[in-house]
């Protein structure tokens, strides 16, 4: 059984974005792996620093993936701050870690040049991200194509730290979906948090409306044919539709006399439908945020048993276990 790990940033409120790209095969794998799946609230403080909303996002990003049908009995699911482990194992690997390394990364790289403040955090990212990983010895971690290098590094690190010390750490595989690698938002840019382009999993009625409808598309007038392979709205309907749902829109496309509002009206339309069955279970975990936080302490002591024993050994090591 291979071991899964992956996590998500509560730097805002989690989007159909996350939701393909990490958290719905995140969800399907846990019938079938050792699946390791945190929130990485940690990552957050580089860009998120406002107390009130990183504990709102962290506890409603938890309620998102139980509403969504996480179970926390077939996986091990927790708030990366609750394992205190993996801050150690990163100031391990950060004495391990070349500035080279670090320099090449064009995550931080493409951050600053997107506007956010630098800051050593968002600089040693990698650090803490193959923390994570390798604490837990993941085989495999589904990332995004923009994350591949994060992982490449995580690599680099581990290897280094193997070659000096001895075998330690399994070197994680990245696992890829080129399907879903970039999902646009509603600019046409990769849907992120950071650049406010989202549509939020559990938004509805006229929140929901008019995000939709802000989707950037073209000029094309509605008698002509329009490309759907080029198209924003089309992009995000095929992650909803059946394949004649799609069929049926290519052709609208092709065929023109449709306009980009009434294919708008009828993504909306899916999403709304897609999302309506997970509502009520996350209206019932937000009445009681006291049963959420339990679920994730409980989450995190047994996180933290395969944690320690990691660690110990990496102490061992490295000589701290005098």
């Amino acid at each position: 059984m291979a071991r899964v790990l992956s996590g998500i940033q509560p730097s805002g409120e989690l989007h159909i974005g996350n939701y393909f790209a990490m958290m719905k095969p995140m969800i399907e794998m846990q019938e079938s792996n050792e699946l390791f799946c945190f929130i990485v609230n940690y990552h957050a403080l580089t860009s998120l620093q406002d107390e009130e909303l990183l504990k709102k996002h962290t506890l409603g990003a938890a309620m998102d993936f139980l509403a969504l049908g996480l179970d926390p009995e077939k996986c091990y699911f927790w708030v990366q701050s609750d394992v205190p482990e993996v801050t150690e194992l990163s100031w391990i690997l950060a004495c391990h870690t070349s500035m080279g390394l670090l320099e090449r990364s064009h995550s931080y790289k493409d951050k600053i040049a997107k506007g956010l403040i630098p800051n050593a955090g968002l600089y040693t990212y990698p650090v803490l991200m193959a923390a994570d990983i390798l604490l837990f010895n993941a085989d495999s971690v589904p990332v995004g194509r923009d994350q591949k290098q994060h992982l490449e590094i995580a690599r680099d690190i581990a290897e280094r730290f193997n070659n000096t010390f001895g075998e330690v750490f399994t070197l994680p595989e990245p696992d890829i979906s080129e399907d879903l690698a970039v999902i646009p938002g509603l600019d046409g840019q990769k849907m992120s948090k950071s650049y406010g382009n989202t549509i939020e999993i559990f938004a509805e009625g006229n929140a929901l409306k008019k995000k939709v409808m802000k989707i950037v598309t073209d000029s094309t007038p509605v008698e002509d044919p329009k490309d759907p392979d080029k198209c924003n709205v089309f992009a995000l309907y095929k992650l909803f539709g059946t394949d004649d749902q799609i069929s049926d829109l290519r052709e609208k496309y092709i065929k023109g006399g449709t306009g980009y509002g009434d294919m708008k009206k009828e993504l909306l339309a899916l999403i709304d439908n897609y999302f309506k069955p997970f509502r009520e279970r996350r209206k019932e975990l937000a009445a009681d945020p006291d049963a959420v936080r339990k679920i994730m302490k409980m989450g995190a002591e047994k996180t933290r048993e395969v944690a320690r024993k990691t660690l110990n050994e990496v102490r061992g090591r490295v000589g701290l276990n005098y």
